[in-house]
């Protein structure tokens, strides 16, 4: 029996096409913990953001002229309002509420995990942050994010060649 050795493609890294028009924002009270968030993302190529606490993090967003955040990573724990706080009113507004937020936070007990799932998260991280999973689980967010946006523009089209179908005169075949 002749045996020849199986071939494997290498696993390549998926572009990262849809990532380099992603915008996140980072929102933490502590200077230290931002620069090293931000050290940690240089390697994806999104244009990075911050806010010192939740009323600066709210602002950006509110601001016209400002990017939609595609991720938000969120401190609990600052000064004014709390990333509970931001959470929340993100998550019942119904123009910020598919923003995803992750919760970059040392607080790990389960009420806190908890509270965080009920004010909206969509993921938690706790400090000390490892960047390899900080990565991960960035870069996966902001897929479904793309993906959520590439679904929505479809479902968009669909429905205007419904709409277009409907105004289009009907073939008078009589049967």
């Amino acid at each position: 029996m002749n045996s020849t050795p199986q071939q494997t493609t290498p696993r390549t890294e998926e572009p990262d096409l849809e990532l380099s028009a992603s915008h996140i924002l980072i929102v933490d009270d502590n200077l230290q913990n931002v620069e090293l968030i931000q050290a940690y993302l240089e390697a994806l190529p999104c244009t990075i953001h911050t806010a010192h606490d939740g009323i600066e993090a709210i602002a950006f967003i509110e601001e016209p002229d400002n990017p939609t955040p595609d991720l938000i990573l969120l401190d609990i724990m600052m000064p004014r309002m709390s990333g509970f706080e931001v959470c929340r009113k993100l998550k019942d507004d119904p123009n910020t509420r598919m923003i995803p937020i992750m919760m970059v936070t040392a607080l790990n007990e389960l009420g806190d995990i908890e509270r965080g799932v009920e004010c909206g998260t969509d993921d938690f991280v706790t400090k000390p942050v490892n960047k390899l999973e900080l990565l991960t689980r960035v870069k996966s967010l902001l897929r479904v994010r793309h993906l959520k946006r590439e679904l929505d523009r479809t479902e968009a089209y669909i429905r205007s060649l419904e709409q277009s179908r409907r105004h289009e005169p009907a073939d008078d075949d009589a049967s």
